[in-house]
């Protein structure tokens, strides 16, 4: 059998509210899922409405962690990731990925949205080899993140921390910085940092709309600086091509000509 397991949580004693939009479900709209409510379909109708390329944003952004994920199994050796702030599963989950180049590969999925939890399930389907758990847990919470996430990795191994579209929901921006560093401190040299996260600086109408989402009583998610995502990696080594608009991140070959949105990301190694 799989070795997978549930580290139980706030969230489990959480109801699904379907009376008012949640974002994790309005991202899962955005890219085809099925995992969300009429509430989410018309608040992520009304944003494509002012921004339809939102729906290019989250696209890209999970065609970004698929790249990172593969240069990470193929190229850099890692067998364990750390994937906080999950989300809903939907095509390419972070294990799917790296089990698909690497069977023994384990990953820790981390979310503390009673939905998440309640399609956990899918996201501890793992190769027999390997292994992968969901832990329920708040980004704010890295110490006890750590200590779960240790009852399935080996943290003195690399590891690879995967935090894509969430540092945004952190309000305070040093404070994200701070979660950042408390994680990668806990992890040995060799390991990864992956972030992808919404930018300013490229599109307005984008900030438009977000700073308008923001101001409608939804879950708030701020878009960073590209200078401030950059931050992030402050004592790490970049790998190529950097902190980029996620299309411009090592795309395939056989894809169009990739053009610069509003979301930013890279990869870096822990010397």
């Amino acid at each position: 059998m799989p070795d997978h397991a549930t580290t139980p949580g706030p969230a489990a004693q959480q109801k699904i509210d379907t009376s008012v939009p949640h974002s994790a479900r309005i991202w899962n709209y955005w890219l085809g899922g099925k995992d969300n409510y009429p509430v989410d379909e018309e608040a992520g109708d009304a944003y494509t409405a002012v921004f339809p390329g939102i729906v290019t944003i989250a696209r890209s952004s999970r065609a970004f962690l698929r790249r990172n994920i593969t240069h990470l199994v193929s190229e850099a050796g890692i067998r364990q990731f750390l994937d906080v702030g999950t989300g809903l599963p939907t095509a390419d989950n972070t294990h799917e990925v790296a089990q698909r180049l690497a069977p023994e590969t384990r990953i820790v999925y981390v979310d503390n949205d009673p939905m998440v939890l309640a399609h956990a399930r899918a996201l501890l389907y793992s190769t027999s080899e390997g292994a992968t758990a969901y832990v329920d847990a708040n980004v704010m919470e890295p110490e006890r993140i750590l200590a779960a996430a240790a009852d399935t990795l080996d943290l003195s191994r690399p590891t690879a921390l995967i935090l894509s579209n969430i540092l945004g929901h952190v309000a305070d921006y040093d404070k994200a910085r701070s979660i950042v560093t408390r994680l990668m401190d806990a992890l040995p040299s060799g390991s990864y940092l992956s972030i992808n996260d919404g930018s300013r600086g490229v599109d307005p109408v984008f900030e438009r709309a977000q700073d308008a989402y923001n101001e409608s009583g939804a879950v708030p998610y701020n878009l960073r600086s590209v200078d401030e995502i950059t931050a992030y990696f402050d004592g790490l080594e970049l790998v190529e091509p950097g902190v980029v608009s996620v299309p411009l991140w090592r795309p395939e070959t056989d894809s169009p000509a990739p053009v610069p949105i509003g979301e930013h990301g890279g990869l870096a190694r822990k010397p």
